[in-house]
């Protein structure tokens, strides 16, 4: 019976490499190999692409904010437990291919009701394992492959999640402090209504000015009431969106400042030429890692239509005395085997039916997560490519509207012009300079946009 069972032992050995499942290949990617280029895009630039946060983003304020953001958030921690979970899960997959060794031991005794003729006693001691099947075609294999490709999936789901936070809390961050910029040119500019209206106040009470003057003035002071309330409401809701993806209250010494502070302090992530660096993207990592375990999934299915073999055995040791339990006498082995074989009927056929279609389905998700992390960067490097030329022209606008507005003002006041002259290009002024803000913060959200959707950023792998 030894014999019998290292034999079978053997032929397991010589069997394992039998693999079912059809070799994984890399698909072809379904970018384009390089970035687009024309009018809208900057000279590509060779070099690595991508950037560490802790680099791209300059401001101790920032940082701190971020960092208790990796350590609090709660959806972070939600894919964390997820990580936990498959790695578990792959550790009992794995488990599967060994066998599992017990020992028991149990005692009995018999007492006769009238005579002690009939009283027994006997003591048994084992070890052995049991059930434990021989993975010849590569089933128990490919389970446990497929457990560990969707063990390193979820991994790199939550590197992408720690991408998309460190990008949220950035942009987050830029946002308050461009809605912190809007609510302090809306109080300047409630000053300065204000100011116009008791001035048209007094020259219409001394006969200067008429009643559609004042009336003209008190409707920009009233709009720049209203902005400032709103923009009261969003720098409080700013904060409260910030706080939640921090995980806890923000100190008022680690918001931003002004727009202009914070963009000394942001730098600009190099794409690279070529867009083979998406490979490396943790949600197109992901995506691969759910595509190659279908293929272990095919192999499982595919062993399910072979036999299935089982071994059972036991050594140990059997005595009616406790006292003899160790002697040589008492030793004993056993051993089983068990051979299953589908004939008719069963799942099999539409468990691998099943297997190839989600190949199919991941390898489509595959591809479509590729195009679509290619137009994420393209349409990133877009907006940077004429983002600057934009600034440059709001810059001039808004300069050539404060001259207008300080000309129409002083012939207003020196009575050599109407106030509607003054009235119209200082609403002008003002809007130009919120679009100013606006165009500054699209900037600043664009360099957080290239950094999330390139995606290189290997400090934020689990260590």
């Amino acid at each position: 019976m030894r014999r019998s069972m290292i034999s079978l032992t053997a032929l397991a050995v010589l069997l394992s490499g039998c693999n079912l499942a059809p070799k994984y290949v890399q698909p072809v990617s379904a970018a384009p190999a390089q970035w687009p280029q024309g009018a809208a895009y900057e000279p590509a630039t060779p070099g690595e692409a991508g950037m560490p946060w802790r680099t791209l983003f300059a401001d101790p304020r920032l940082q701190a904010v971020i960092e208790r953001a990796l350590a609090n958030n709660q959806d972070l921690q939600a894919s964390l437990a997820k990580v936990t979970s498959a790695r578990a899960q792959y550790h009992v997959e794995r488990s599967y291919q060994l066998p599992t060794i017990a020992a028991g031991a149990d005692a009995t005794a018999t007492r006769g009701l009238k005579t002690s003729a009939s009283d027994s006693q006997s003591y048994n001691a084992d070890v052995g394992f049991s059930a434990f099947e021989l993975d010849l075609f590569g089933r128990l294999k490919n389970q446990s492959r497929e457990a560990m490709e969707t063990y390193l999936g979820t991994e790199s789901g939550y590197r992408s999640a720690r991408l998309t936070l460190v990008a949220n809390v950035a942009a987050s961050y830029v946002t308050l402090a461009s809605d912190r910029d809007l609510l302090a040119l809306a109080e300047r500019t409630r000053g300065s209504a204000q100011r116009t209206v008791d001035l048209n106040r007094a020259l219409h009470r001394s006969g200067l000015a008429s009643a559609a003057d004042v009336a003209s003035a008190e409707t920009t002071l009233e709009q720049a009431k209203s902005d400032v309330a709103s923009q009261t409401t969003l720098v409080a809701q700013d904060r409260n969106a910030l706080e939640l993806l921090v995980g806890g209250a923000v100190a008022d010494a680690e918001l931003p400042g002004s727009l202009a502070e914070l963009e000394a302090k942001i730098g600009k992530v190099p794409a690279g030429l070529s867009s083979e660096v998406l490979l490396r993207r943790p949600d197109v990592v992901e995506a691969e890692h759910n595509l190659k375990a279908t293929y272990a999934q095919i192999g499982e299915a595919r062993a399910a239509f072979f036999p299935t073999i089982s071994l059972t055995s036991a050594l140990g040791l059997a005595s009616t005395a406790l006292g003899n339990l160790l002697g040589s006498n008492a030793f004993n082995a056993s051993g089983t085997a068990s051979v299953s074989l589908p004939l008719l009927g069963g799942t099999n056929k539409g468990n691998l039916e099943y297997a190839k279609a989600q190949r199919e389905y991941y390898l489509a998700t595959y591809r479509g997560t590729v195009q679509s992390a290619f137009k994420d960067v393209a349409d990133a490097l877009a907006r940077r490519g004429t983002i600057s030329d934009q600034r440059t022209a709001q810059d001039r606008l808004v300069a050539a509207a404060q001259r207008s507005y300080d000309l129409a003002d002083v012939q207003y006041r020196a009575g050599t012009d109407t106030y509607v002259a003054a009235l119209v290009a200082q609403r002008s002024l003002y809007a130009y300079q919120q679009t100013r803000i606006a165009t500054v913060l699209a900037d600043l959200t664009n360099r957080i946009t290239i950094y999330s959707a390139i995606g290189a950023d290997e400090s934020l792998a689990r260590p």
